[in-house]
């Protein structure tokens, strides 16, 4: 019985440091276009193989891929803004970029709070 509580307490923690660095991201996402979610990204890493069998595993995996994914999107954008012909579709790809990473961290918050496992 002991035991049981002390996972639970375990899960309660790994889950609070998930929501922790879905705000993270989210305040990078608003505030620097998302320049910052390195930092969420490196903490992802590190901590989660602590999560390695419990839900919140896949959580770090969704930021993790949120992260790289946004960023090349990003990438792709400076590609087409250093041609003049593509500064208008840098524009849309940097929003719709935006936009997809928003919805991304939207739904991990949700699903986080729902106790809920994210897609891999």
């Amino acid at each position: 019985m002991q035991q049981e509580l002390v996972l639970d307490d375990k899960l309660t923690t790994l889950k609070n440091l998930a929501w922790f660095l879905y705000l993270f991201h989210a305040a990078s996402l608003i505030f620097s276009m998302g320049v910052f979610s390195w930092i969420p990204l490196i903490i992802s890493y590190l901590k989660r193989g602590d999560a390695a069998g419990t839900f919140v595993y896949s959580h770090h995996t969704w930021q993790i891929r949120s992260f790289f994914w946004y960023l090349f999107w990003i990438v792709l954008g400076v590609i087409a803004f250093i041609s003049v012909i593509g500064i208008p579709l840098a524009w849309l790809i940097w929003t719709c970029a935006w936009l997809w990473k928003a919805y991304r961290l939207i739904k991990g918050f949700i699903d986080l709070n729902a106790n809920k496992a994210m897609p891999v």
